[in-house]
This record gives C-alpha cells, structure tokens and sequence, in this order.
C-alpha cells in the first residue's frame, strides 16, 4: 500500500469509529429512569386523543410528494441565477424549455384531481 493512502485510511477509521465512541459514551453517561410521561408520544401536557399510527388518505401523500418534486425542481434554477450573465440567450431558453416542463407537469397534475383535498 502506498504510504500517501496512509492519512486517508487513519481518517477513514476515526470518521467511522467517533460516532460509535460518541453512542457507546452517551449511553453509559445518560440517566435512564423512564416513567409514564416520557414514554408518551408527546410531552406537550395534552393526552393523545388517538393511536398515532392511523390512517391518512393518499390523496395527502400525493399532495405531499407534488410538493416535494415542485420544490426540488426549482433548487435547479438557482446554479442557472448564479452563472445567468454568462450563459446569455442559451440559457434564457434553456430555464424557458425548463419552466415550460414544470409548468406542464403542474397542470396534467391539477388536471388529474391530486391537488384537490375533497
């Protein structure tokens, strides 16, 4: 082995010892005394009304997951604000042909319902 791969193997073996060490020193260090109100789902001092494993509709999901999508989608016009100057009209039309198909998507999925909560 050469020995230039010799601080990358000791970095290696700290990264992935320290969160272990960090684990096995916290769980020899912190008080473990549970009660009633610590094993509750919450301590905010109002009982829970219902088991917290019930059921939602999909139609939550799909609004929850059109929103993940949509929202990732526009991170991807930040790098093109950033270099916009030197990009000139290609990338004019390049973030147009962009929004265009995020716009399309936006609509086939309010045209399918999965925006609409009733």
């Amino acid at each position: 082995m050469p020995r230039e791969y010799i601080p990358i193997l000791i970095f290696l073996v700290i990264a992935m010892l320290f969160p272990v060490v960090a684990i096995v020193i916290a769980k020899l260090i912190r008080p473990s005394a549970p009660f009633l109100a610590k094993l509750e789902a919450y301590e905010c001092g109002i009982k829970a009304a219902s088991d917290s494993r019930g059921r939602y509709t999909v139609r939550f999901y799909i609004v929850a997951i059109l929103f993940v999508i949509f929202d990732v989608e526009t991170i991807f016009l930040f790098p093109w604000a950033v270099r916009y100057k030197t990009l000139g009209w290609f990338g004019v039309a390049e973030v147009a042909v962009f929004l265009g198909v995020l716009f399309v998507g936006y609509i086939w999925a309010y045209k399918k319902g999965a925006l609409e909560w009733v």
